[in-house]
């Protein structure tokens, strides 16, 4: 019963505060505010322009600059973009052209330009240009240029141009142009340029040139060009040029030129270059091979190419020059310099008649 009448008691004050900010509103013709007890500062009632302290209105319009707590019932008008608030903001929508400080709307938050500070609106907070401090939209959140600091939004967290810092997505993370710092995405954390840290996305994390750091992806991590550092995929890993680091597939790892560090993958993993240590399912590919390099079906050198090092799987075949150690069932190479073939049947294509195909062992005659 005490809630009960104090939740009564609530709503009557706040419905008679509302009855007379929009008294002052509609006389606005008259009086644009209020004030006590001074038109500068003290207690606002009303659309009051320039003013410091404790403020009540309706609906801003072409407010000029607030300095203290101002609640404002309503969204404010388009004529309202080049207010500059700062301290604690309170309403169903506070807004304004720049606003700094605390701002806690019952529906959201929103700057035509700049938003700072702590930013939280029951559906969503947003900024026309940047998005600063620390952000929670029960929805989403995003600006059309930048957004920096700890932001979560319920659907999702975006950003026109950069986002940096630590944001938490429930259906998605992403950045117009470069995201740096820690993103997760219900579904996914994606960038348009570049993207340097922590990444986890539900389905996948994708970047549109570099991808630096630790990628996490439900089925997949990729970018257009350089990847750096850890890459975790469901299905597969992959990016445009070089791939550098460690890369862990469920079903392939592949590069568009270089493939460089430990690559364990389910099925298989190819790159015109690879690098380092490379396990395939399936087997591994490529034209020229450094490292060590173990396939359950096949190790595969593209014609003219080379494989330095270890190979290790049912059919080693290699289309160039082995420069190292084979060892499967079968073992096939163009030609060996310094190298070993170690199998049931090992052939040489570029050794002596009678010595091109032996079993057990062949090596360079």
């Amino acid at each position: 019963m005490r809630k009960t009448k104090r939740s009564t008691a609530f709503l009557k004050t706040l419905a008679g505060l509302c009855l007379v900010l929009g008294i002052v509103q509609s006389h606005s013709l008259l009086a644009q505010s209020l004030d006590i007890p001074s038109k500068k500062w003290g207690v606002s009632f009303g659309n009051s322009k320039d003013f410091t302290g404790l403020r009540f209105n309706f609906r801003d319009s072409r407010v000029q600059r607030i300095n203290g707590v101002n609640f404002t019932l309503w969204i404010p008008r388009k004529d309202n973009k080049d207010a500059v608030i700062t301290g604690l903001s309170l309403g169903l929508i506070p807004g304004g052209g720049n606003v700094r400080g605390i701002q806690l709307g019952v529906l959201g938050a929103a700057a035509e330009k700049n938003l700072t500070g702590i930013n939280i609106g029951g559906l969503g907070v947003g900024a026309g240009d940047n998005l600063t401090g620390i952000n929670i939209g029960g929805l989403g959140l995003g600006a059309g240029e930048n957004v920096t600091g700890i932001s979560f939004g319920g659907a999702g967290v975006g950003a026109g141009e950069d986002l940096v810092g630590i944001s938490f997505g429930g259906g998605g993370v992403g950045a117009g142009e470069d995201l740096v710092g820690i993103g997760i995405g219900g579904l996914g954390v994606g960038a348009g340029d570049n993207a340097t840290g922590l990444f986890v996305g539900g389905l996948g994390v994708g970047v549109g040139t570099n991808l630096k750091g630790l990628a996490i992806g439900g089925l997949g991590v990729g970018c257009g060009e350089d990847f750096t550092g850890i890459a975790l995929g469901g299905l597969g890993v992959g990016c445009g040029e070089n791939f550098t680091g460690i890369a862990i597939a469920g079903l392939g790892a592949g590069a568009g030129e270089r493939l460089t560090g430990l690559v364990l993958c389910g099925l298989a993993a190819g790159a015109p270059e690879v690098r380092g240590l490379v396990v395939g399912g399936i087997g591994v590919g490529g034209e020229n091979l450094k490292g060590v390099f173990v396939g359950g079906a096949m190790i595969r050198v593209e014609r003219g190419g080379r494989l330095t090092g270890l190979a290790v799987s049912s059919f080693n075949h290699i289309r160039g020059t082995l420069s190292g150690l084979s060892i499967g069932i079968v073992n096939y190479a163009w030609k060996l310099e310094k190298g070993v073939q170690i199998g049931v049947v090992n052939i040489v294509r570029d050794n002596p008649k009678g010595l091109k195909v032996l079993p057990v062992f062949n090596a360079s005659f």
